[in-house]
């Protein structure tokens, strides 16, 4: 396929990845990123492919509506129809990326919604960022769990035990906004560390030492 803003979307997603991978966000092969193509298409990372040594062939282009591929050398990611679930309820988004990065990740154990203090997040991402139940990776159960939950008041979800979940309209503001959930997600947790009744008998150098680390 032929396509000048197909290969421009790829190049750009190419970029993307490294960006993401060398903050962390996307480590080894863990993580996946999705770009609208049109109303139709998306343009996906494959799965258990090193994004450093990726190439523009190896990105898919998916069907939204069934997840059937149209292009690509490698299969798609397992998470692809989480991506299309984001594009088919929620149009405007253009991007929609999935990150293990390490404090999101850690609060998506607790099964709560997050909420955003900061107003350049909420003005990007929204008032919280939502809890998705649990359900194993890359499966359709995963897929309907999301698909519950998505609204358009928020453009992140926190997928239990997981990771997150984060779209936006530009690849640019997408790597904004999972940095913006990251340092949201220290900020919750310290405060739920100072107010936990079930630390105070923690030694006040270690509890130092716990909220340093955010």
């Amino acid at each position: 396929m032929k396509d000048s803003k197909i290969e421009r979307i790829r190049k750009d997603m190419l970029t993307a990845c490294i960006k993401l991978a060398d903050l962390g966000f996307l480590a080894g092969v863990g993580g996946n990123l999705a770009v609208r193509i049109d109303s139709k298409l998306m343009a996906v990372t494959p799965s258990a492919t090193d994004y450093y040594t990726m190439k523009p062939e190896d990105l898919c282009i998916l069907e939204i509506n069934g997840l059937k591929m149209v292009e690509g050398t490698k299969q798609p990611t397992t998470e692809s129809g989480l991506h299309a679930s984001f594009f088919s309820l929620r149009p405007e988004i253009e991007v929609s990326l999935h990150t293990h990065q390490p404090l999101a990740s850690a609060v998506s154990l607790l099964g709560l919604d997050m909420d955003i203090a900061s107003e350049e997040g909420k003005k990007n991402i929204g008032p919280f960022v939502r809890i998705v139940s649990y359900a194993p990776s890359g499966t359709p159960f995963l897929v309907r769990a999301f698909r519950s939950r998505i609204i358009k008041e928020t453009n992140g979800y926190l997928l239990r035990n997981h990771g997150l979940i984060c779209g936006a309209f530009t690849l640019d503001q997408t790597i904004a906004n999972v940095k913006l959930v990251e340092k949201e997600a220290a900020r919750f947790l310290r405060n739920r560390i100072e107010k936990n009744p079930n630390l105070s008998y923690m030694p006040n150098a270690v509890k130092d030492q716990l909220l340093s680390a955010l």
